[in-house]
């Protein structure tokens, strides 16, 4: 009591002055504060520290692969025992995965098929790179798995990154186990030369050395090309044939080629760059060709697809391809349309169309002309690079009576020019320039009817250096009124040229050049044409295949059946056009079909058709209230439809659109289906043409009836709710044509404007009824709902009662288990007293008996002993005595059993009470 109170009173005066004092100088109070809270936080801190992270260890690792699987499974991590396995073997296939990857487990499968292949040539290890524990997790810090090292001896790693499938591995292993090719005949030669891939080759004489000079440089670059382009698209060869070399110019051994179809072939500059296997490996991925390009996506978040795309046009083929196949039918008609179709340099001269076209059993030149004594194949034979262009003849000419169509080509090789000019191909200017000249020299054609081609070559008229080579014949005047009445098809730009002073004013008296193929139809079918077609025009197209059986969700993507079961199929993907086409897949995929889609794209009017998405799992039904349009139904349900149509664009990600639902359910099922429809389209999995699509979501559309042509669009500014929607469906549907509207008319759109206000009147009147429904059944649910309520309250409190019973009676079973084991307790404690009594009881019994037989024997002492004595009376004194004292001390022990005896038994029928 003392102790806590009696310090009080003293302790106040003493508090007083500094509370005075800190209310005089707020400072000291502020920090008080601040010390208390950082004693505080250090506090808080120490204490919390204390408490440790509480972490379970991680499960030991198991075998990712099989014990039978020819792959080595480090599945600890051992990484410094797989580098050791690395030094005895030769080719080696690091497999580093993660357990818990599903791409890892999928690909485990792959790896045994090739090792199960390869085994004996190559050692196939995987490392689990996910344990803890393992020094491959410590060393390597991988971002993804699975992932494929390769070694070739001490070269490497040479990571893969194709395909997870077991060709296309097994394919790239071959290629690391053997980076050369040997070619020691000019069959084998003119195999690799005839491949559409890149190929290098090296000439090395064998014959002085097995290793000459240079060649484990040519070797080791192989190796870092493949390290480089995974792909592998740069074959490496070695001629070992002097004669072979001299086939493509290469005498020297050491000596680098790298073949090109298209361009000039080069070989390796050895006095500009070092001879090494990173320059020579630089130098051919530089200066490589790319005819044609395999596309591999590996299916997670790449730009692969947009960066190629990016760069133009791009043709987009896919066909079924094994790697491992020998010959490839398929492919090797898609390298040569491709091979032809980036051949610039070759003779883009009209020889092969005029021979097509023409009779080489009649003369083609008169005698008297010296030009003329020359044949149509000596004539071309001059032309190296020309450039030809078809003219379509003026009514007014003179030669117009006889030829109607002529070939121009500008020609530049007769002669010798003093310097070199590096013009591109097909300049406008010379074309011009070559229809001046060509009309001045008008005496050099004939002027009779004929069916030949008739050549003529002359000279420049501004440059002495070049020359033309016009080439003329007849076509059917009905042929050429066809193409005049196909403006919308065959219509070109005017050029107006001057001839001379001769002017005409009539339409067709100026002479335009116009596109070959279009005026002579026999070119379509000659394949030919398509001859260094992507550096004559506009719409160059990259080419690019892709495997089928890989990646035929992207061909689905872009049109392509998913029914069908021959997986081939090309489509034309022009993304800064936004737009793509589809090859007919009724068509076989063959060179022919190919050349004939390419040229289709090349010309200037394309007669392909855009390619538009249609959402196929989209099904048409009548009873739905609103109509859902697709690519394919649009035209007929909005142009063809005799209803107002009302459209709205929607995506499944917008979360406005969806909003908007429940309110053009409501507008459907206000206005007269016989007169309007609501509909929607979803333009993420539907392409409209471009006058029909938005860039905006959500957008309304209203094509009125009669007047589709006249959309109108909601306004952004006004909310979309219902009275502003009937608002603007019936001011736009009440609009009048162009025309001017008689009485009749008038009274039409009366009696409609009658038809509509009575229509809205019986659907308000629907609706004030069903709003009446509504509140009845809104109170009839707000009396549900207080009922259900208290029976939820009443139920809670029931609850409660039936937890403090349960409460009550778990406690009242504690205790009767408590007492049920104290009882059990004190039983086993009086079962052992009772196996103490009975064993006591049982030894007594043995004593009692011994104590019977003893006295036994003691009366038979006694009888002797009487007998005794009536024998020697002088001694029964001293035995009496002696007998006496024996019994009496056997009776005091007699007493003492009997005692002790009794003293038991009352225990036990003591102990017996109290149970």
């Amino acid at each position: 009591m003392s102790l806590c109170g009696g310090s009080g009173p003293a302790a106040a005066p003493r508090l007083r002055p500094r509370a005075a004092q800190m209310a005089r100088r707020p400072e000291l109070l502020c920090g008080a504060a601040i010390v208390l809270g950082c004693a505080f936080l250090v506090a808080l801190k120490v204490t919390c520290s204390r408490a440790k992270d509480v972490t379970m260890p991680a499960k030991l690792p198991v075998n990712f692969f099989s014990t039978r699987s020819p792959v080595i499974d480090l599945f600890r991590g051992q990484l410094d025992y797989a580098d050791h396995l690395r030094q005895d073997s030769e080719i080696v296939l690091y497999f580093f995965y993660a357990p818990w990857c599903g791409q890892s487990i999928a690909a485990r499968e792959e790896i045994e098929h090739v090792a199960s292949r390869l085994s004996d040539q190559v050692l196939f290890v995987a490392v689990n790179c996910w344990w803890n524990q393992g020094k491959c997790r410590k060393q390597k810090h991988f971002f993804y798995f699975p992932v494929i090292h390769l070694y070739h001896r001490s070269f490497g790693p040479i990571e893969y990154k194709g395909p997870m499938s077991a060709v296309y591995i097994e394919k790239f292993v071959r290629r690391v186990m053997t980076p050369l090719l040997y070619i020691s005949s000019r069959s084998k030669l003119l195999d690799f030369l005839s491949n559409y891939e890149p190929g290098v080759l090296g000439y090395f004489e064998f014959n002085a050395s097995p290793q000459p000079p240079g060649y484990l440089t040519f070797f080791t670059s192989a190796l870092h090309s493949l390290k480089k382009d995974y792909l592998g698209t740069i074959r490496f060869g070695v001629i070992t044939d002097k004669r072979v070399a001299e086939e493509i110019s290469l005498v020297q051994s050491g000596s680098v080629y790298l073949h090109r179809h298209v361009n000039a072939s080069l070989i390796y500059p050895n006095d500009i760059m070092n001879y090494t296997a990173e320059n020579i490996c630089k130098w051919a991925l530089e200066n490589r060709e790319m005819l044609i390009r395999w596309l591999r996506p590996h299916g997670g978040k790449s730009l692969l697809l947009n960066n190629e795309l990016k760069k133009g046009p791009a043709l987009l083929i896919f066909i079924p391809y094994n790697p491992l196949a020998e010959i490839h039918p398929l492919l090797d008609e898609i390298t040569k349309v491709a091979l032809e179709y980036h051949s610039c340099n070759k003779s883009q001269a009209a020889e092969p169309d005029l021979q097509h076209l023409g009779d080489t059993d009649s003369p083609a030149f008169d005698s008297s002309v010296p030009d003329a004594h020359m044949k149509l194949s000596e004539t071309f034979s001059i032309t190296k690079y020309p450039c030809c262009n078809t003219v379509v003849l003026p009514q007014w000419h003179s030669i117009s009576r006889t030829h109607n169509v002529c070939e121009l080509c500008v020609n530049q090789t007769l002669g010798v020019k003093p310097n070199k000019v590096h013009v591109p191909h097909c300049n406008f200017l010379e074309i011009e320039a070559a229809l001046d000249s060509f009309y001045l020299q008008e005496h050099t054609f004939f002027q009779v009817i004929s069916n030949t081609i008739e050549c003529s070559n002359f000279l420049s008229f501004y440059s002495p250096f070049s020359y033309y080579t016009a080439c003329c014949r007849t076509v059917n005047r009905h042929f050429l009124s066809f193409i005049s009445s196909e403006k919308t098809i065959f219509q070109t730009p005017k050029v107006a040229f001057s001839s001379h002073g001769k002017k005409d004013n009539a339409q067709h008296s100026i002479p335009h050049i116009e596109d070959r193929n279009w005026f002579i139809p026999d070119l379509h079918i000659n394949g030919t044409n398509i001859t260094g077609l992507s550096c004559r025009t506009n719409k160059t197209l990259n080419l690019y295949l892709l495997d089928s059986n890989l990646f035929w969700i992207y061909a689905e993507r872009l049109g392509a059946s998913r029914s069908t079961h021959l997986k081939e199929f090309a489509a034309i993907v022009d993304l800064k056009e936004e737009v793509h086409y589809v090859l007919d897949q009724n068509q076989s995929l063959v060179g022919s079909t190919l050349e004939n889609f390419i040229k289709n794209f090349s010309i200037l009017y394309s007669p392909l058709k855009r390619h538009l998405v249609d959402d196929p799992s989209v099904r048409f039904h009548e009873q739905r209230v609103i109509t859902e349009v697709t690519t394919n139904t649009f035209h007929d349900a909005v142009f063809l439809s005799e209803k107002n149509v009302l459209l709205l664009y929607y995506a499944q990600w917008c979360g406005f659109c969806a909003s908007l639902n429940h309110i053009f359910i409501q507008l459907a099922r206000l206005l007269p289906p016989d007169d309007f429809t609501v509909a929607r389209i979803d333009i993420t999995r539907n392409d409209l043409p471009w006058e029909f699509m938005t860039d905006h979501l959500p957008t309304i559309l209203f094509f009125p009836h009669q007047r589709k042509e006249q959309s109108v669009k909601f306004p952004e500014d006004f909310s979309v709710n219902l009275p502003n929607l009937l608002k603007f469906i019936l001011h736009h549907s009440s609009l009048s044509s162009s025309e001017p509207c008689t009485k009749e008319c008038l009274h039409k759109e009366t009696v409609l404007q009658q038809g509509h206000i009575s229509h809205l009147e019986r659907e308000i009147q629907k609706l004030r009824s069903e709003i009446s429904a509504l509140h009845q059944a809104h109170d009839q649910l707000e009396a549900q709902l207080s009922e259900a309520r208290r029976e939820e309250q009443r139920l809670q409190q029931q609850k409660h009662r039936l937890e403090k019973q349960h409460k009550t009676l778990q406690l009242h079973s504690e205790q009767l288990q408590a007492t049920y084991n104290q009882k059990n307790q004190e039983l086993l404690e009086m079962a052992e007293k009772l196996q103490e009594l009975a064993d006591a009881s049982e030894n007594l019994l043995k004593e009692n008996t011994l104590l019977r037989i003893l006295v036994a024997s003691r009366e038979g002492k006694l009888q002797s002993k009487d007998e005794i004595k009536e024998s020697l009376p002088s001694e029964q004194t001293l035995s009496e005595d002696h007998d006496v004292s024996v019994s009496t001390a056997t009776a005091t022990s007699e007493e003492k059993r009997i005692d002790n005896t009794d003293s038991i038994e009352t225990e036990h029928s003591s102990g017996n009470r109290t149970e």
